[in-house]
């Protein structure tokens, strides 16, 4: 076979892979944007229409369906404590993370690894199966109803990972940067908080994004520790409100959908950090 011959078949190879990724993705496209399309004009439906006409434009368009969630106190209560208990999550596990990390990554001593071993086995360990006893642990320790009762169990449950990415990070960083670091004067912690920390911005920037998405769709526990409709989460809430309106599916959708909005917004803003982080860590892997 001539060059010609090889270099044709394989343009017409790479023609057809690129054609089949194409595709590929466009199917994938479609099977996300599809349901939240049809969340989307269903809230400006009335239940009749959703009956009679489910996939066809609204006729006539009913924007009470998502005017009268916004202007409900009681759904930008849960977006508070959604965006609360997530915050002070990620600043709980993000900060203890860094430190196990650090001494787990830069100092030398007996048992080191069988210690990293123990927190990298919770990552094994279902939440599911800890709700009874973490239940009566919170209800014995007065934090049910309590904001906390569910920061601390997730910032528990979110330990493993973050140790294991910023661990690895910090790994990465030359031990010359630390020692003259050290002969300048500074301190192990010094070092740490003033050279490690910001070197490792995109590591942090990422075990943070992922600690706020996961304590953001956290359902169990929520549900479990606030029997106060005031302390609602947004997943809580919208089942909360899909049983009480359970035969008005049109105003289901479009609390559905406004439930979606701040955490679509807040992944569109910290998406280039999550992968920029994560190309980082494969790249210094």
């Amino acid at each position: 076979m001539s060059a010609h011959a090889r270099r044709k078949g394989r343009t017409a190879g790479d023609r057809f892979r690129g054609v089949a990724m194409q595709i590929t993705v466009l199917m994938i496209a479609a099977f996300v944007l599809v349901p939240i399309l049809y969340g989307v004009l269903g809230g400006f439906k009335d239940n009749q229409q959703l009956s009679t006409n489910p996939f066809g434009l609204p006729d006539p368009w009913v924007p009470s369906n998502y005017t009268d969630v916004i202007f409900s106190g009681s759904f930008w209560r849960q977006v508070f404590n959604s965006t609360f208990i997530a915050l002070m999550t990620t600043f709980i596990v993000v900060f203890l993370s860094a430190l196990a990390a650090y001494i787990f990554a830069r100092f030398a001593f007996k048992g080191r690894e069988f210690l990293f071993m123990l927190f990298a086995t919770g990552l094994m360990f279902p939440f599911a199966v800890a709700i009874l006893p973490l239940f009566i642990l919170l209800r014995a320790l007065g934090l049910l109803d309590n904001p906390f009762g569910v920061i601390l169990p997730q910032a528990a449950f979110g330990l493993p990972l973050t140790i294991i990415i910023l661990r690895q990070f910090f790994r990465t960083v030359p031990a010359e940067l630390e020692e003259a670091a050290i002969l300048d004067g500074c301190s192990a912690f010094g070092f740490f908080w003033r050279i490690l920390l910001p070197m490792a911005r995109p590591a942090v920037a990422t075990v943070s994004v992922l600690a706020i998405v996961t304590s953001w769709n956290n359902f169990m526990l929520p549900l479990v520790v606030f029997n106060d409709p005031n302390w609602w989460t947004l997943p809580v809430g919208v089942q909360q409100f899909s049983g009480e309106y359970a035969s008005d599916t049109a105003r289901i959708l479009a609390f559905v959908i406004l439930a979606m909005i701040p955490a679509l917004a807040f992944y569109a803003l910290a998406e280039r950090q999550l992968i920029g982080g994560l190309a980082t860590g494969a790249t210094k892997g």
